[in-house]
């Protein structure tokens, strides 16, 4: 039934719970999970200290960007590596860009089976009934959604 999951990840305790989730469905049948981690604009501000909006002096935000780009790679391989353990194919994306508009273009670029992702993630918003990614890719997904609880 889902062969090839989609697991998006901001590396959050929620998308860490999913991760669980993605491992249980091994039992279920599924063969390979692209594992995703999409860096935002917002992002940089948050790892300077900075207010959104403060602008980032170029030289700062380059190397800002490989700082995030190697953490990013560090934790996605980690993820990768307890996957393949498992018995899945593991094929790693890390993509710029707004996170649900990554997610559902990964969605179709790999035609995958399922989405499974954490009910919310590492966004300022805390509360509320679910995260506005994942309440988004629920709206706009042609492949089903599994949504982790936190």
């Amino acid at each position: 039934m889902f062969e090839k999951i989609l697991y998006p990840t901001d590396f959050s305790d929620p998308s860490k719970k999913a991760l669980d989730y993605v491992k249980q469905l091994k039992e279920s049948g599924a063969e390979e999970v692209i594992v995703l981690h999409v860096i935002e604009d917002r992002e940089i501000p948050v790892f300077l200290g900075l207010d959104e909006g403060d602008p980032v002096p170029g030289t700062q935000l380059e190397k800002t960007l490989r700082i995030i780009e190697e953490n990013a790679k560090e934790e996605t391989g980690a993820i990768a590596v307890e996957l393949q353990e498992k018995g899945f194919d593991v094929k790693v994306r890390i993509e710029k860009g707004t996170a649900f508009r990554e997610i559902l273009k990964v969605e179709e670029e790999e035609e995958v089976s399922v989405i499974v992702v954490g009910s919310h993630g590492k966004g300022p918003v805390t509360g509320i009934l679910l995260g506005s990614v994942s309440d988004k890719v629920i709206r706009k997904s042609k492949k089903p959604v599994l949504i982790i609880k936190r």
